[in-house]
């Protein structure tokens, strides 16, 4: 059955929703960078090793609770979890505006990552809810999007806010959308198309048939602990630990490498960190596409990565004398970094049944929270002890150059045969 004559209804209707959640929460998450740039630290007497630590506890809280956050969505309701989670992340956004002192924000900033924690695995379950194997590299893609699209009008919109009134509106204002889009939300939403208004009877059953065929060729596994001991998923998940510091490096330091590299003012260094994520999008929808069109993953994954690699050595081999080459560079290694989110994701639901998917999915994307943790604190680290960003250029080359070679090691699917190709294909063969 091909995918376009499944229910396309879903594509203009679930897609735009899911992206502007997301979306939300890389808003809300994000944009801390900017008030700490911009008066904060000195307002509420925050120290550097302080600030560190404050990077930190988001990120702590996102490790612990992206497990229970996807057990939920897999046996509960995504929409109701979303919902809660919007209004809470929105309340504390808000509230980091209103701080009076630092212990307030070290409570918000840990509270802040245990709510946004949910929000990715229930994600990924949910789209594994909708849309089936052959589709569900663009589907996370456009959520993933939500990432470097939110980055790039942040960078904007928050510079303009702190310009005209200062940091803590910056937070209010950017705070708000997300409880008011929670019931938008709640009105938009259904869990499974089986509840879905808006799709035809003939829709639903033909969904409905494709996402259990998927299932057939699986080999079962009865529980989480079982599938959190499977090789694959213990490649998997040191293989997104490496690459997420190469990630999180790139995206906490560039605006402050820029800024030191090419001597310009904040706004210039924005508009310049804003091209890679520009690169960045272009990237992960071409990569997202030819993934799901010839059926392979891997192959859309470690070699982005390695020229990442390879691109960041180079920036570092050239030096800040030749700045624009250096940064055509780094352009380059932050759309290879984005691009295979979508493939990579699509790995897990096809060698792990859904019973256990949305568990190893969250298990995957925690260990790339303690990831992004390591990135944002060492690649800052090393920046200010060696007093420029060459030896960061390197950690981040040498952690991508891991990424790619526990991704060599990944064996593809084991399936019954032709299930691997899809319930049209067995139909023909037959």
């Amino acid at each position: 059955m091909h995918s376009n004559s499944l229910a396309p209804r879903r594509w203009w209707y679930l897609i735009p929703i899911v992206f502007i959640t997301y979306s939300l929460a890389y808003l809300d998450r994000a944009n801390y960078g900017f008030a700490a740039a911009s008066g904060m630290a000195d307002d509420l007497h925050i120290t550097p090793a302080l600030s560190s630590l404050l990077g930190a506890l988001f990120f702590l809280g996102y490790f612990f609770f992206q497990v229970p956050g996807a057990l939920y969505a897999q046996k509960g309701s995504v929409k109701k979890l979303i919902f809660v989670s919007l209004i809470l992340w929105g309340g504390l956004a808000t509230l980091t505006g209103m701080v009076s002192n630092v212990y307030l924000l070290i409570a918000i900033r840990f509270l802040l990552g245990v709510v946004e924690a949910v929000v990715m695995p229930a994600m990924l379950v949910y789209l594994c809810h909708w849309f089936t194997r052959a589709e569900r590299s663009r589907a996370n893609t456009f959520l993933m999007l939500g990432n470097p699209v939110t980055i790039l009008w942040m960078s904007v919109v928050s510079g303009y806010l702190i310009k005209h009134l200062d940091w803590r509106w910056m937070f209010i204002i950017e705070g708000l959308p997300a409880v008011i889009w929670a019931f938008i939300w709640w009105r938009l939403v259904d869990d499974r198309p089986a509840q879905a208004s808006w799709l035809s009877e003939a829709d639903k059953a033909r969904l409905a048939q494709a996402l259990a065929d998927e299932q057939q060729g699986l080999k079962p596994v009865k529980n989480y602990r079982e599938a959190f001991r499977s090789p694959q998923v213990m490649i998997l998940s040191l293989q997104y630990f490496c690459w997420s510091i190469g990630v999180y490096g790139f995206v906490l330091w560039l605006p402050s490498i820029l800024k030191q590299a090419a001597q310009v003012d904040i706004v210039e260094a924005g508009w310049l960190a804003s091209v890679p994520y520009l690169a960045a999008v272009l990237a992960m929808v071409g990569a997202s596409w030819a993934s799901d069109r010839l059926q392979v993953r891997k192959r859309f994954v470690w070699p982005p990565l390695l020229i990442a690699a390879v691109a960041f050595y180079g920036s570092y081999a050239l030096g800040s004398e030749h700045f624009w080459l250096s940064y055509t560079l780094l352009v380059v290694a932050g759309a290879c970094m984005y691009a295979p989110y979508g493939p990579f994701f699509a790995i897990v639901p096809e060698i792990l049944p859904s019973n256990v998917a949305g568990g190893a999915m969250a298990l995957i994307n925690s260990m790339g929270a303690l990831g992004s943790f390591g990135g944002s604190w060492l690649v800052g680290y090393l920046n200010g002890i060696t007093g420029g960003p060459g030896s960061s250029y390197l950690f981040m080359a040498a952690a991508l150059l891991l990424a790619v070679a526990l991704t060599a090691f990944l064996k593809p699917p084991h399936r019954a045969d032709c299930n691997a190709q899809g319930p049209a294909q067995l139909a023909a063969s037959h």
